[in-house]
């Protein structure tokens, strides 16, 4: 059998040692007190005079040096049985800069403590609360006690101890909220005790007992916690409680806190819309769509009316097997006629309800319920549509953690904030005419446009091939089934100029257009001038008496809502229609 020789701390409690499964006698009181100060600043040196000072608070003597010079000995040949007589060690040396004690992170309580709290906080700062709980309280768990207890009073009164039993409430703290967010405060309700008996004044602290003991049911004792800490207060420091611990309190006399529902008493949602029965073509953004299924989030983007919506219906049906904890689907109204766009908070309200947490256990602010959320979804393959987004800010709050789920998200603008932080932007253009005319057969029948193909392509040429024009006029098309063709084209040539047969084309483009700052509103109405099929920074600055700075800045923004294309670099076009919509708006009194 091999034989153990490795050497363990511990000082978040009595301070011990063991060395394989032998506990080590640490020797006198001022040995066990250096051996202590050593562990907390484990990897790093201790000033000779920070030890004469620990060890004797009130005046060292003068033959303190000498003292530490034995002890440090004593603690060698301890560490390193075997070690020669003066042989300096590999544990314990001693440099111009004072006395170091090299050890492992897993041989120090301590460490293992702060590497355990480090991984907690990455994962809650990528919100992912769950394995941020587990990490926070398996780092409690290496709390014993009072740090380095059984030492001499007057060395364990040192500030260094002090700030580690601080770290320790502050990493309590933290696990509460994680452990409030997972729905899972019975994990930590001990560790809130004891840091509470340990800084009795800090109010951040009571408040996460508070809530805590409520989450678990408890509301009389969290009252009768609350009611004991302000009496301490009044006592102790002549004060209120403050805002935070009122609040805790509040929730609880309100009955708001509740705990989270577990994953197995979720719901699993089905919201996708119905899968489009028209739709034909796009196969190249389809193969892309797959390719792009090993992302986290994919941003379809595209020219008002050019199809986001209904391509991303049509993929996120192929792709709802994959994803067998469902399908969430949320409109974020971005660029909604009639209403505003939705806030982040109030999707989070939508969609909370929809996974199973009832209304009234909602938490309230929006970090709150992003937390909540993200927790619901941690570990889960859920395929999420985020329809019509506004910006970046409005969808961030959205994004799942898990790496398990996709988002799918369609919006008029770029969302370069989401492009930086992982999306893959899949930009849509205009269909081919080949699948412009197939969408065409698909809405009213192949027999017409066969009958008349010449019409069918003069009606595919003045819908610009945008879907939703394409949509518009197909519509017509099949309520008057004996509608000739040519006359449908027909009535389009008459119309143009105007965009009076394609209605809801222009309500489609005047949502983007209310969006605009006014400059770059006015540039855009200026673009039915005759200035060719397409323009440069230059040109656009000569037609709207700006400067080439300027208007490069607006143009950019015209292309970022895809009211424009840069076709080239530096070289801006836009849609025949667009050019229409912004005539109409040039003629307006």
């Amino acid at each position: 059998m091999e034989h153990d020789e490795s050497l363990r701390f511990e000082v978040l409690g009595p301070l011990r040692a063991t060395l394989g499964q032998s506990e080590l006698d640490l020797g006198f009181p001022q040995q066990r007190a250096l051996l202590a100060l050593l562990l907390v600043r484990a990897g790093r040196p201790v000033p000779a005079g920070e030890i004469v000072a620990a060890l004797w608070p009130e005046g060292a003597p003068a033959s303190a040096m000498n003292i530490v010079r034995r002890y440090v000995g004593s603690l060698r040949r301890l560490l390193e049985p075997g070690l020669p007589p003066r042989a300096p060690g590999r544990r314990l040396s001693r440099g111009a800069d004072g006395y170091r004690l090299e050890t492992a992170e897993d041989e120090v309580d301590l460490l293992r403590f702060r590497g355990l709290t480090r991984r907690a906080k990455r994962e809650a700062a990528t919100g992912r609360p769950e394995p941020a709980l587990r990490h926070f309280v398996e780092a409690l768990d290496q709390w014993r006690g009072p740090v380095a207890a059984g030492i001499p009073s007057p060395a364990r009164d040192h500030a260094v101890f002090a700030e580690i039993e601080r770290e320790l409430v502050r990493t309590t703290v933290m696990a509460a909220d994680a452990a409030l967010l997972c729905g899972t405060p019975e994990h930590v309700l001990p560790h809130l005790g004891r840091a509470a008996r340990l800084d009795p004044l800090n109010e951040s602290l009571h408040a996460r007992n508070v809530l805590a003991l409520a989450a678990c049911g408890r509301q009389a004792e969290a009252l009768a916690a609350y009611e004991s800490v302000r009496r301490l207060l009044v006592r102790e420091l002549g004060v209120a409680p403050g805002a935070e611990l009122t609040a805790a309190h509040t929730r609880v006399l309100r009955q708001e806190v509740r705990s989270a529902p577990r994953k197995r008493d979720l719901a699993r949602p089905a919201q996708l819309p119905p899968e489009p029965k028209q739709f034909t073509g796009r196969q190249a953004e389809l193969d892309s769509l797959r390719t792009a299924a090993d992302s986290s989030a994919v941003l379809l983007t595209g020219m008002p009316g050019i199809g986001k919506t209904t391509l991303a219906v049509r993929w996120a049906h192929e792709a709802a097997e994959r994803y067998p904890d469902g399908q969430l689907h949320m409109n974020l109204r971005g660029f909604d006629p009639l209403n505003a766009p939705l806030t982040a908070e109030a999707a989070l309200r939508f969609l909370l309800p929809v996974l199973g947490v009832p209304g009234h256990r909602l938490p309230s602010g929006p970090d709150a319920l992003a937390g909540l959320y993200r927790t619901l979804l941690s570990g889960r393959r859920m395929l999420l549509l985020l329809d019509d987004a506004f910006d970046t800010e409005q969808v961030r709050a959205l994004l799942p953690a898990s790496p398990g789920c996709l988002t799918l998200i369609t919006s008029r603008r770029g969302l370069s904030g989401l492009v930086a932080a992982g999306a893959r932007p899949l930009p849509l253009d205009l269909p081919s005419t080949a699948d412009a005319l197939a969408v065409l057969a698909r809405h009213i029948g192949r027999e017409r446009p066969a009958a008349d193909p010449a019409a069918a392509q003069e009606i595919v040429a003045h819908c610009g091939r945008l879907p939703l024009a394409l949509a518009v006029v197909a519509a017509r098309a099949a309520s008057h089934p004996g509608l000739p063709l040519a006359a449908v084209a027909a009535e389009l040539r008459r119309s143009q100029g105007s965009l009076d047969a394609l209605g809801d084309v222009r309500t489609a483009f005047a949502a983007s257009y209310r969006h605009l700052p006014d400059d770059a509103a006015r540039l855009l109405r200026l673009l039915s001038v005759g200035c060719g099929p397409d323009l440069t920074a230059d040109a656009a600055a000569a037609l709207a008496d700006l400067s080439v700075r300027a208007a490069r800045r607006l143009l950019d923004e015209l292309a970022d809502a895809h009211l424009v294309d840069e076709s080239a670099p530096g070289r801006y076009t836009a849609h025949a229609l667009l050019r229409v919509f912004a005539a109409e708006l040039d003629r307006r009194p």
